[in-house]
């Protein structure tokens, strides 16, 4: 994926219980309509996701996943004209979703579920590969690392290793650091001051910061729907160290806070 400024994806749950839009998009009209105004306020992407993976959350059958997310993915076709992410762990999912006109697969098991790997090498989509710690059921339960900034870089080069095996080339890999999965807000921090040091793999860089726990902390301890300002300047903040994609529920709030920071960073008297 070549990326010449910061790209916003767009995030669309099509789930009932998503931590911030849980339910909001769950009918497949409302979703469409969702996305298309994300594409009008300027998203690059938008990332569809059918199963939650807010902290203690379940698991739901492939079926399930299935009946959210794919007649939303076919309904956009022709309707939008940026790329569609599907946002699973489930090879039966990724085939289905880029079948249907996905062309991005986003994972947050980092492809590590059977068969995932071969999927996505099979399908010659690009793939984002996230880092969690545990699962969504068990990810927040103390979350450790020697070092934060240095074991998910570790991760990342083992997972790059395995993709490069499958047939992945490395220029359709995107790292994101998973922020929130497996992490606590020190963790969060770290990595969010150490961004930049993710680009030693030379793929571009995902962050996803929206409306999580960490802004919530931050901003002494405000409700999800509070966060929109504290997730807009974390954006602004990964960008300044290195990101090339933000994952945000806020697009148009987001768009303008990049507009004007690009801006001003390239500005010539």
């Amino acid at each position: 994926m070549d990326v010449i400024q910061p790209i916003i994806m767009g995030v669309l749950n099509v789930t009932p219980d998503s931590f911030s839009d849980g339910g909001k998009f769950f009918d497949a009209s409302s979703a469409i309509e969702q996305a298309k105004s994300m594409v009008d306020s300027g998203a690059g992407i938008i990332d569809i996701g059918g199963e939650s993976t807010r902290p203690g959350a379940f698991a739901v059958s492939i079926n399930d996943e299935l009946n959210r997310v794919i007649p939303v993915i076919k309904a956009l076709q022709g309707e939008i004209n940026v790329p569609i992410s599907i946002d699973t762990s489930k090879p039966e999912v990724m085939e289905q979703a880029v079948e249907s006109g996905a062309s991005i697969i986003n994972d947050v098991n980092a492809l590590r579920a059977e068969g995932a790997v071969e999927m996505a090498a099979k399908l010659k989509t690009h793939v984002c590969l996230m880092h969690m710690q545990g699962s969504p059921r068990t990810m927040q339960n103390n979350p450790n690392y020697d070092d934060v900034v240095d074991d998910i870089k570790r991760f990342f080069k083992e997972r790059i290793k395995v993709c490069e095996a499958a047939g992945i080339e490395l220029n359709s890999i995107t790292l994101d650091p998973g922020f929130g999965f497996g992490k606590n807000l020190g963790h969060n921090i770290a990595l969010l001051k150490n961004l930049s040091e993710f680009h030693e793999f030379g793929v571009t860089i995902l962050a996803g910061l929206s409306r999580k726990s960490m802004i919530g902390s931050l901003l002494g301890d405000k409700n999800v729907d509070s966060r929109m300002i504290g997730s807009v300047t974390a954006a602004l903040i990964a960008v300044e160290n290195g990101a090339d994609i933000i994952r945000v529920h806020d697009v148009s709030e987001t768009n303008d806070a990049i507009k004007v920071w690009h801006q001003i960073k390239n500005f010539r008297e």
